[in-house]
């Protein structure tokens, strides 16, 4: 932007001028282009109203949210919160427009609500915004000034700070607007400024985007006509800067407004508050709401007296959480260095860029993981909004939040991990709401591993993190229901129909994880039916570990599972049935695929095995009798020649860690003589192996057979084979890895025994001792 007139705006931004009054006798409107989510902007418009005393304030933001305003005031609304706005009958269109404390519009609401002055929203209601193309959907005002026009649309004031020979929009704004303390007001030049480059910059390439920019404009301009002849005097329109002149008076014509309007398309929808986060005030987010620092701009906004020296107080006590050394003097130096930095580069006040640079050389001495550290919790933030009990909201959000308080459960906008025992009642119920929630969609919980070392089924782990746009998924929810039990449970019934066996098998296991009895009942009907029908074997096999588990959960809570085992033994019949058919003749990445489905119905299988005894005494035999056919099975297929050496071998594993061979190093050294194809013998090793480190290093005749084979390949032989030997091997832990390599090297196969060792009988005898005495035993 090279316009004079921008250039000489600009030098007024800075002197910042004093702005003309007009005669009390006329109307008089005052509109003060801001810019979205700015401190510096929210303080002089605070000024600017303090002085100019309206009547009416008109903010840039939904005309059909009007009646929220006054919520901005009430104990128990605490920004950063958003207006939500979503179509009755469709709540995934949706759109947010989100406001920090430190945001010009927060700040002219509260103004004017809690001094009783007239205050209302000026742009496109939510119901014409939500009629328009879908493609557009979830823009928040901040984004309609960002969208992409030329560049201008994506920050009008980023041609401004070019003007004025800075690289950086960010950098020009804080000297000439957020570093401001002397009480002169930006506006009117900031007026000037966006006029000049309205006039000189081309008209937006995108019909839609141009319609769009004009219905808005047009809008504003109609709900300040009729703010005036209601009878207000003082009229302060707050407003993005990008639309000061069109909005500035003299108005254009009404009748050319009117037609602009004329037939825009609506339809019904509901607002309300919901909490929102710094961290979705950044551009990273995916809602482009103008700043990629809202923990700085909120510190600014709490803490205008020297700012430098309490951020930087604040970065070290931090730091100092994560037991990093940092000391008073680290603070005193990089207060100096920032300062310096400000000083050379000729800026009234330290910036972002000048504290952390000094953050990084003195408090993090160059560790760019603590800098991204005080990045992402300090620079960003992790605030979390609050907003009343009284704010309208749907039903299921309604009883969301009582849940919460009935389990001391608290939404919050930092990842934390949860560690559940399911033996206690509270822990119950939190896993019961967090699956009910994954079976809306409503992912606030996410399964995660626990750091607890456990093998119980007594155990859960989850990471939560709310993030503000699960409050558009609570509202698509709340179609399915009133209560999150509810919703869930009608949610899941009606999936039964269109769910293949797998997923049904998956619903069953979520219902009963979330104790919805109802649902279960109808996804076991679906169930059945459907697994009757179902002749894939691959179907089957996928569908018998959720089930299994199912059960397996369901006795940890204390559900009724018996339904399930019918189902259960039914499928496992079928899948040994059609096993040996399915075996013959795979290649190998067929065979590949086979083995892991085998490897999970094996595991199911063995959870059968483990079931409960029966009520009565009587012992549960069903899962032997499962056991049984499922290893008779696998016994019938490790002698078929059609069968892929890569099954073979895991199947032979398998019956080896049941203690059901007797012949496992002769079917080895099989497998791996000479007359078999190399590739042949790698599958087979693939197969039998893997997973399989504790055989290498304990069986010393396995090893050597292992060690063997691998010395008699041949060059090319050697290369072919390497990809699966590797792939095998790398399932061992490097621990492990280097327990048989150094086994190898030393010229023996396997670790030293006892035997190896001499025994020293005395000393036996006092462990011998101390073992009876624990066991209490008598020798």
């Amino acid at each position: 932007m090279t316009s004079a007139a921008a250039m000489a705006s600009v030098a007024e931004v800075a002197a910042g001028p004093e702005r003309p009054r007009e005669s009390s006798a006329e109307p008089r409107v005052e509109v003060f282009g801001i810019r979205h989510h700015g401190p510096g902007s929210a303080r002089s418009l605070v000024a600017a109203l303090e002085e100019l005393q309206p009547d009416a304030v008109l903010i840039e933001g939904p005309a059909d949210a009007d009646p929220l305003i006054a919520l901005a005031v009430v104990e128990g609304m605490t920004p950063p919160v958003a207006l939500l706005g979503y179509a009755a009958d469709d709540p995934g269109r949706a759109a947010f427009w989100p406001y920090a404390v430190f945001s010009p519009e927060w700040q002219a609401m509260t103004w004017a609500a809690g001094r009783g002055v007239h205050v209302a929203f000026c742009d496109l209601p939510a119901a014409m915004t939500l009629a328009a193309d879908p493609e557009r959907q979830g823009h928040t005002d901040a984004e309609a000034d960002g969208d992409e026009a030329p560049q201008v649309r994506q920050d009008p004031l980023a041609l401004l700070a070019h003007a004025a020979g800075y690289d950086d929009p960010e950098r020009w704004w804080d000297d000439v607007v957020e570093s401001r303390h002397d009480g002169s007001s930006p506006f009117a030049a900031l007026a000037e400024a966006m006029a000049a480059l309205r006039k000189d910059l081309p008209r937006p390439a995108d019909a839609a985007e141009q319609a769009l920019e004009e219905r808005r404009e047009a809008y504003m301009r109609q709900v300040i006509r009729a703010t005036l002849k209601a009878g207000h005097r003082r009229v302060a329109v707050v407003c993005g800067a990008w639309h000061v002149p069109a909005l500035s008076t003299p108005l254009r014509p009404a009748v050319a407004d009117s037609r602009v309007l004329k037939g825009v398309p609506k339809r019904k929808v509901s607002l309300t508050w919901v909490p929102w986060t710094h961290s979705r005030l950044a551009y990273a987010s995916g809602y482009a709401a103008g700043i990629t620092s809202p923990g700085w701009y909120h510190h600014l906004w709490t803490a205008p007296d020297r700012p430098v020296v309490r951020w930087l107080a604040k970065v070290a006590s931090s730091l100092r959480q994560r037991d990093l050394v940092v000391s008073s003097a680290h603070v005193i130096e990089a207060v100096r260095l920032a300062e310096g930095l400000a000083a050379l580069r000729g800026r009234p006040l330290a910036g972002l860029a000048e504290v952390t640079e000094a953050t990084r050389a003195v408090l993090c001495e160059g560790d760019e993981v603590a800098v991204r550290f005080v990045t992402d919790h300090l620079v960003v933030g992790q605030a979390l909004g609050s907003v009343p009990d009284d704010v309208p909201t749907v039903p299921l959000e309604a009883d969301l939040a009582a849940r919460c308080r009935s389990l001391r459960l608290k939404r919050e906008a930092h990842s934390r991990s949860l560690d559940l025992d399911l033996r206690k009642p509270i822990d119950q119920g939190k896993s019961r709401l967090f699956h009910r929630l994954r079976l809306l969609g409503i992912d606030w919980a996410v399964p995660a591993v626990s750091q607890v070392r456990s093998t119980g089924t007594f155990r859960e782990s989850w990471q939560l993190e709310w993030q503000p746009e699960l409050a558009v998924a609570i509202v698509e929810a709340a179609a399915w229901g009133t209560t999150v039990e509810a919703a869930s449970s009608a949610k899941a019934r009606d999936a039964a129909p269109r769910s293949t066996l797998a997923e049904l098998t998956g619903l069953v296991e979520s219902c009963l994880k979330a104790d919805l009895p109802e649902a279960v009942q109808v996804l076991l009907r679906a169930l059945e039916a459907k697994a009757t029908l179902d002749a894939d074997l691959l179907h089957l096999m996928e569908a018998l570990p959720a089930l299994v588990r199912a059960q397996r959960y369901g006795d940890v809570r204390g559900t009724d599972t018996s339904a399930l085992e019918a189902v259960s033994r039914s499928m496992l019949i079928r899948i040994c049935s059609g096993l040996p058919q399915a075996v013959a003749s795979l290649d190998d990445e067929g065979a590949l695929a086979l083995r892991h489905l085998v490897d999970k119905v094996h595991a199911a299988v063995l959870l059968l095995d483990a079931g409960p005894a029966r009520s009565g005494g009587d012992a549960d035999t069903s899962g032997d009798a499962s056991r049984d056919r499922w290893f008779s099975t696998l016994r019938r297929l490790i002698d078929r020649a059609d069968v892929n050496g890569l099954l073979v071998g895991r199947m032979v594993r398998l019956l080896h860690d049941a203690s059901l061979l007797d012949d496992v190093p002769r079917r080895v050294a099989r497998a791996l003589s000479v007359g078999v194809p190399p590739a042949q013998k790698a599958g087979w090793v693939d197969g039998f192996f893997a997973d399989g480190a504790l055989l290498l290093i304990h069986d010393t005749e396995l090893l050597g057979l292992l060690d063997d084979w691998v010395c008699e390949l041949e060059g090319q032989q050697f290369v072919d084979v390497l990809p699966l030997v590797r792939r095998t091997l790398g399932s061992f832990s490097p621990s492990e890895r280097r327990t048989i390599a150094d086994s190898v090297r030393a010229g023996r196969r396997g670790p030293a025994t006892a035997a190896d060792a001499p025994v020293d009988a005395a000393r036996g005898r006092a462990a011998l001792a101390t073992v009876e005495l624990i066991l209490g035993v008598s020798a």
